[in-house]
């Protein structure tokens, strides 16, 4: 793994929001549109926490499953990777890749208990087989850095000991959108300090400022994520089904 951000290829692969929020020609022809493609995203990070839950892993292999899953859909469309078979390919290889490794079968299991819809239900050839399309769709580029990773210190050092809890929530959060495929991790992470700050009325200007890092920048990502708590609030099980239903067969 390597362990400077800078010299990593999850630095060399940052792309600008413009290149993220690209609907593939493929998709375009089923009907769906950028906010489809934003929904059946958010949904499929949900699917991947929630399955993370059952097979018990840690947070750091939802996040990496989830920073592979909208990698791949800035690369492929989602006619050619069904959301519903590459969310649990994602977690299987993000396990491997963050030493927590889960098996194929175990997901199988749970997928089924999870989701009584068939449309959800793989086989474990078919997880196996996608990995390996996940490795190739990413060029075999695995390495993910975090906000995780740094964010502990940082809360200290901000002297938010008591908004630990509320940073890591506004962290998890954040992968819910495709900010970790735009921003530095530690910008993220700045972002969430920012945000718990203001909902603590905690007035950490000084800190940030003896930071040196884009305070600009790191508002930007902080309204960003307050941009979309305003919008999470209005979407639907409805809405959510109704992207869903545009994608192709599965069975």
């Amino acid at each position: 793994m390597a362990t400077n951000f800078w010299t990593s290829t999850h630095y060399k692969e940052l792309l600008e929001q413009e290149e993220v929020n690209v609907v593939h020609n493929l998709d375009k022809e089923r009907g769906i549109t950028l906010d489809d493609f934003k929904l059946i995203k958010l949904h499929m990070t949900n699917y991947i926490a929630r399955l993370a839950q059952n097979v018990k892993v840690r947070q750091r292999v939802v996040a990496t499953a989830v920073t592979y899953m909208r990698r791949v859909y800035t690369r492929k469309s989602m006619t050619e990777f069904d959301p519903r078979l590459l969310a649990p390919s994602c977690l299987y290889l993000a396990a491997k890749s963050e030493e927590s490794t889960v098996q194929a079968r175990l997901l199988v299991f749970y997928i089924k208990k999870i989701y009584p819809d068939e449309k959800y239900r793989c086989e474990i050839k078919e997880i196996l087989e996608t990995e390996m399309k996940i490795l190739e769709a990413l060029n075999y580029y695995l390495v993910v850095f975090h906000p995780y990773r740094a964010l502990s210190q940082l809360v200290q050092d901000a002297g938010m000991s008591d908004a630990t809890q509320l940073t890591w929530g506004l962290v998890n959060d954040t992968y819910k959108m495709d900010l970790i495929l735009i921003h530095p991790p530690h910008l993220i992470g700045l972002a969430c300090i920012y945000v718990a700050s203001v909902v603590k009325e905690k007035d950490n200007t000084a800190w940030f400022e003896n930071l040196r890092v884009d305070m600009n920048l790191v508002k930007n990502i902080a309204m960003e994520i307050l941009d979309f708590y305003g919008t999470y609030k209005t979407i639907t099980d409805e809405m959510v089904n109704a992207a869903i239903q545009k994608l192709p067969s599965r069975r």
